[in-house]
C-alpha cells in the first residue's frame, strides 16, 4: 500500500479497534468509506465524511424503527386524502382518533 499515507492495519500485539467504535457508532465506517470511494462520488474522500455519512444513516435508521401502529393510524385519519384511500383498512393496535363532541365541553364564560 505505498502512497497510502499514515492509514492502515493496527500494529501486531495490540487489540484493533474500528472506526465504528472509536465514534461510538453501529453502522460500518470502514464500509461506507470504501463505498464513497468506489462510488465515484469524488476524486478523495476525507477521514471524516464515512464517520459523519454513518451517523446520519444511524440516526435516521433509529427515527424510522421508533414509528409503530398508533402513529401510522393518527397520520392515516388526519390526512384527508389517505383517509379516503385507507377508509376501509383497520390498523391492528391502532387505536382511535380521539374526539369529544361539543356539546359535552364546558361552557365557554366571557368575563371582561
Amino acid at each position: 500500500m505505498t502512497g497510502r499515507g499514515k492509514g492502515g492495519k493496527a500494529k501486531s500485539g495490540g487489540k484493533s479497534k474500528t472506526r465504528s467504535s472509536r465514534a461510538g457508532l453501529q453502522f460500518p465506517v470502514g464500509r461506507l468509506h470504501r463505498l464513497l470511494r468506489k462510488g465515484n462520488y469524488a476524486e478523495r474522500v476525507g477521514a471524516g465524511a464515512p464517520v459523519y455519512l454513518a451517523a446520519v444513516l444511524e440516526y435516521l435508521a433509529a427515527e424510522v424503527l421508533e414509528i409503530n401502529p398508533r402513529h401510522l393510524q393518527l397520520a392515516v385519519r388526519n390526512d384527508e386524502e389517505l383517509n379516503k384511500l385507507l377508509a376501509g383498512v383497520t390498523i391492528a393496535q391502532g387505536g382511535v382518533l380521539p374526539n369529544i363532541q361539543a356539546i359535552l365541553l364546558p361552557k365557554k364564560t366571557n368575563e371582561a
